[in-house]
Formats: structure tokens, sequence, C-alpha cells
């Protein structure tokens, strides 16, 4: 695989992603309010916060799902409402959500997303090809996706939102439902693409060691508004001496994740794990 060949190299902008006072409204309620950020080509970033922060909300304004009611963002180096066309080339999302077709072979969900993507014919093979051997999938390339296990429906997910080559990618909660052992699959694999292709990463995540373990810089969504960000060392020294990732949050978020990770997050917890086997 190439570095990103829509990469931060070919699009304008100094930052992948930056939103100023950028603000969605459903009726009198701020799902996201006022929230300016910048991140930088590169890195992964983490985007944190309890149920109802906001965060969910704004990656559908950044993926073109959904038009802010008020500010602005670019995303690779596009307007997100003036070319939503443009940013759309340029990123790759992975919802939490099932998004491979379990009645299809992995090369099958692949090959379909590569007609969606506009991928030119003569091309669209070794594409697939190249895919699925970087996310370790080559040998289960023709078995239905409904026999895979969670962390190869991940790995097989992550390999659709690449096959054009994004400079930015964005994933909601990537490793929800997972074992020990796939999470750390799909993290090998997250920052074989940050560090090898120069992927940009935006992720949300509850689990504050995959911060750790994944994230460069992090932002803190409350009430729909940028409660912190900054690095985790940079946070933790912030909280205090000893601080841990969830000592952040709950500082920042003004609750623990315990509090905050109610019957619709264990809901949703036990429909992903159930879905990914």
């Amino acid at each position: 695989m190439n570095p990103a060949e829509n990469g931060a190299q070919q699009t304008p902008g100094a930052y992948a992603i930056e939103t100023l006072e950028l603000s969605r409204r459903f009726g009198a309620v701020a799902a996201v309010d006022r929230v300016s950020l910048a991140v930088p080509y590169g890195g992964i970033f983490g985007l944190l916060g309890p149920n109802g922060a906001g965060k969910s909300t704004l990656i559908k304004m950044l993926t073109t799902l959904l038009k802010p009611s008020e500010g602005t963002a670019r995303v690779a180096g596009f307007d997100i409402v003036q070319a939503p066309a443009e940013v759309r080339k340029r990123i790759g999302y992975v919802p939490q959500l099932l998004s491979a077709d379990g009645a299809l072979s992995g090369f099958e969900n692949l090959t379909l997303s590569a007609k969606l993507y506009g991928i030119p014919r003569t091309e669209r093979k070794s594409r697939v090809d190249e895919a699925l051997r970087y996310m370790g999938l080559t040998d289960a390339a023709r078995q239905l996706v409904k026999k895979y296990s969670g962390g190869m429906i991940r790995r097989l997910e992550l390999a659709q939102a690449m096959l054009h080559r994004p400079a930015i990618l964005f994933l909601d909660e990537p490793t929800i439902g997972l074992d020990p052992v796939a999470c750390l699959s799909v993290w090998e694999r997250l920052r074989a693409l940050n560090r090898e292709h120069g992927m940009t990463i935006l992720m949300t995540t509850h689990f504050m060691d995959e911060v750790d373990e994944l994230c460069d810089v992090v932002a803190i969504l409350h009430q729909g508004r940028l409660a912190a960000s900054g690095s985790p060392a940079r946070l933790k020294a912030a909280v205090g001496e000893g601080a841990t990732m969830t000592d952040v949050f709950a500082h920042f978020s003004g609750g623990s994740l315990e509090e905050e990770s109610g019957y619709r997050d264990a809901r949703q917890t036990r429909m992903t794990a159930k879905r990914l086997g």
C-alpha cells in the first residue's frame, strides 16, 4: 500500500481536521456547542466524553452526514458544507454498528466497497488483495463473514475503510465487544496504518487503556462543549500527581466512567459483542 494517495501532502490546509465554533442544535438542545478543535496530520486523536456529550453528532458533521447549525469545519483541507464530496473522497469511516455483510465473503465485501468508492475496475482486485493482506485476512478471504471472529470482522471493516487510501480515518468505538486478544490485534493494525502510511486517525472510545496505548492527543466533550484537550500526559499532570486517564475523564466530564455507563451502554456493548461473536 502506498502512502495515502489522498493524504496531507496532496490536500490544502494546515490541519487534518479544524473546527471553529462548530455547533449543532436539535430544537432547543445544543448537542454540540461551539466546539473549536485543530487536529494535526499524522496523529491518533481520541474523542472522549460521557453518553450524550456530543461525540457522535460531532463525527457525523465531520463526515458530512449531518450539517452544522452554526460554525465551520474543514476536513483534509475542505469545508464540510461547501465541499462535502471532496471531504468524502479523503476520509474513511468505521461505525460502531456492523458495516460488513455476513452473507458475503470477505473478498466480496471488499469488492463491493471498491465499486462504491469508484475504484477503477482494473485496480479493484489488486486493491482488495492488498487490503486483505495488510489486515491479515488473506487466508479467510473466501469465507463468509458470518463465520469470522469479532476481531476479524473489525479488521475487515478497517480494510473496507482503507481501500481508497484515505488521508483521515474516523472510528467509532473500534474495539467495543472484542476480547483482549482481538483488541490487541486491532490496536496493532491501527498503529501500522498511522505509522507506515501517515494516516490521521480520529477515534471515540470509553476504554482508557486504549487512550493510553494509542492516542497522541485527546479532547474531552461534556454537555456538547469542549472541556479539555491535550496529550494524555499533559492532562494527567493537570489533574494531579499519579492521575490516570480515568481520573482525567472523571475530572473533566463531571462524573466517572462507571456512573456514565448505565443501561444503554451495557445494552449496546452486549449487542455489539453478540454481533461480533
